[in-house]
């Protein structure tokens, strides 16, 4: 009877501390100044940049540690079919995958948008974005267009091939799993660059093992491929 695998030795969701920054140092130092600042500045974000470049890791790791501070925050990307009403116990704004919105998440974004910047307790509240393409570009009603680019705006880099070899081992590591060179190797030729995909291939790879109790090889991936 095969074993079922134990929830452990899996790493924790995206954080500031486990984002490698690389070529995105900038965005980076900028996010992390901004969510541990007691002060924090008012003035919307904007981050973007192709796939694979890190924009979700970096919103979802600032959302992460605003609840750690026990900040309310209002979260969408183009998967909340159906937004709900600005929150006024929000203290920030996260809008994610813009390019992707529809008209009903373009109204909404707007709405959001414009609560936090002129709310009417006084208070304004930060605003971080991302998308694919700078805000210039967006194919998104120009009220929203304009507002997303209005403030900082960073472009982030998809990061070198040593760059995500380093990724992979920081996320083996704090897996407790050892990812040999060879392994490494065939994920990086066979599989896609999206450095969010190839995490996502070392969870599967990593709850594969625990459940056949072998080591991470090529053929034990090969195994879980022939078997998903």
């Amino acid at each position: 009877m095969q074993q079922i695998a134990l929830d452990i030795g899996l790493a924790s969701g995206p954080s500031l501390a486990n984002f490698l920054a690389g070529p995105n140092l900038a965005a980076w130092q900028h996010i992390q100044l901004w969510v541990a600042s007691d002060t924090r500045s008012p003035v919307p974000t904007y981050v973007w940049g192709e796939g694979g470049s890190g924009k979700t890791h970096l919103l979802r790791a600032a959302q992460a540690a605003l609840r750690d501070q026990g900040c309310a925050v209002g979260w969408m990307d183009a998967s909340v079919f159906e937004p709900t009403a600005f929150d006024d116990a929000w203290r920030v704004v996260i809008l994610d995958d813009v390019h992707l919105y529809t008209a009903v998440q373009q109204h909404a974004a707007f709405n959001w948008f414009v609560n936090a910047m002129t709310p009417e307790d006084g208070q304004q509240r930060w605003v971080l974005s991302a998308g694919d393409v700078p805000p210039s570009a967006l194919m998104l009603r120009e009220d929203l267009r304009t507002r997303l680019g209005w403030g900082h705006i960073f472009q982030l880099q998809v990061l070198s091939e040593p760059e995500r070899r380093a990724v992979l081992r920081q996320q083996a590591d704090e897996r407790g799993v050892f990812l040999s060179d060879d392994v490494m190797d065939f994920m990086l030729k066979r599989f896609s660059r999206d450095l969010s995909s190839l995490i996502q291939l070392l969870d599967q790879l990593d709850g594969y093992a625990l459940q056949t109790q072998r080591a991470i090889t090529i053929p034990l991936l090969k195994s879980m491929l022939e078997n998903m």
